[in-house]
């Protein structure tokens, strides 16, 4: 059972000592592994046509780590040199209980364990925990968004209303949390919207990065084929409007920038089908249930939870760990076109952590 952190316990969690460092994660190509991202619930409060289907069936409570074993985790990781730590879902915010995961994690960015705590939102519960997102450490955030037309938004949405979510933006601005905007290039659903959202983003401060669909899990009577809209088709038609400067920018995850040289905000690409971005990956992936994926777009994942639960020691937890990491693949293998419509791997991006 999840157990509300207290502010007496938060500060015993700012009172222990930091993780143990050990040797670096070093994957079998040379890639020092120091970003987790961790799934904290499969859940989410909205229904997003290329993420999942309307009517999902979602993992059954007795599967998902406690909060205390999530926070173990993550320790354990931030022990063999993670310096970032990302918590995403389905949408975190709506876990119960998260935001005493989040205070008690952000002790190691007191201890200087680790360099940076976010999460990656749709927002909608942004405006209810911004400020105390502030408090914990956290200063910046990525908000999913794919349209600034409220009709539009809920039709990609199915559930969502966007109101509420400019509104979450607009907290997180207030409560000094740097918001960037994460949209996912839609074929005939908003590629009249590019110019409109890199536009609004630059009036109000934000970065943006365009993300292409990924084929991950089944999403019910859409097409992925038809959804598909190439990064690179994008960012030819921006180059007509602005003038793009390379930029050496780097968030930690795989989008690559350019500076718009007109407005002089930054605008991230990460395109997984038109241009593998696996040579220089960092990452690894945790379930909500404790499954280590080593790859966003392979099926090897490792079982991370019976050894956490099999001893309060973390020994085998971190040579579980260390084996993975052994495993790691050099790059995945996503494709989409017509005689590869279906998904490349079974799992949604909700269960693997987006």
């Amino acid at each position: 059972m999840d157990t509300p952190v207290t502010s007496q316990a938060r500060e015993g969690a700012e009172q222990q000592p930091a993780p143990k460092i050990d040797p670096p994660m070093i994957d079998p190509f040379g890639r020092r592994i120091s970003y987790l991202r961790v799934s904290v619930t499969d859940r989410c409060d909205f229904r997003c046509v290329y993420c999942m289907a309307e009517d999902m069936t979602f993992l059954p409570k007795a599967e998902i780590l406690s909060l205390e074993e999530l926070d173990r985790l993550c320790s354990a990781f931030v022990g063999l040199g993670v310096r970032k730590l990302r918590l995403t879902g389905g949408e975190p915010l709506v876990r119960k209980g998260i935001m005493g995961l989040i205070r008690n994690l952000s002790r190691h960015l007191d201890s200087g364990a680790l360099e940076e705590l976010t999460l990656t939102t749709n927002g909608s519960q942004l405006g209810k925990y911004a400020r105390e997102l502030a408090d914990c450490g956290v200063r910046r955030v990525n908000v999913s968004i794919d349209s600034l037309d409220p009709e539009k938004f809920t039709r990609i949405t199915r559930w969502g209303k966007l109101e509420p979510v400019l509104a979450g933006i607009q907290a997180a601005k207030d409560a000094g949390i740097r918001v960037k905007l994460n949209t996912v290039a839609l074929k005939g659903v908003n590629d009249d919207e590019f110019y409109r959202l890199i536009e609004w983003c630059g009036e109000n401060g934000h970065d943006i990065t365009f993300i292409e669909v990924m084929p991950m899990g089944d999403i019910g009577g859409e097409n992925r084929v038809d959804q598909f809209y190439p990064i690179s088709l994008l960012r030819s038609h921006l180059a007509k409007r602005w003038t793009l400067t390379e930029n050496s920018h780097r968030s930690g995850g795989p989008a690559r920038y350019v500076t718009l040289e007109e407005t002089g905000q930054r605008v991230g690409f990460i395109t997984p089908l038109t241009h593998n971005f696996c040579e220089s990956c960092n990452r690894v992936r945790l379930t909500c249930t404790g499954t280590l994926y080593m790859c966003l777009g392979q099926d090897d994942a490792a079982d991370l939870r019976a050894p956490l639960r099999q001893s309060e020691s973390d020994e085998a937890l971190v040579a579980a760990i260390r084996e993975a990491i052994t495993r790691k693949p050099k790059g995945h293998d996503f494709i989409i076109d017509r005689r590869h419509s279906g998904p490349a791997v079974e799992r949604h991006m909700s269960v693997t952590g987006g």
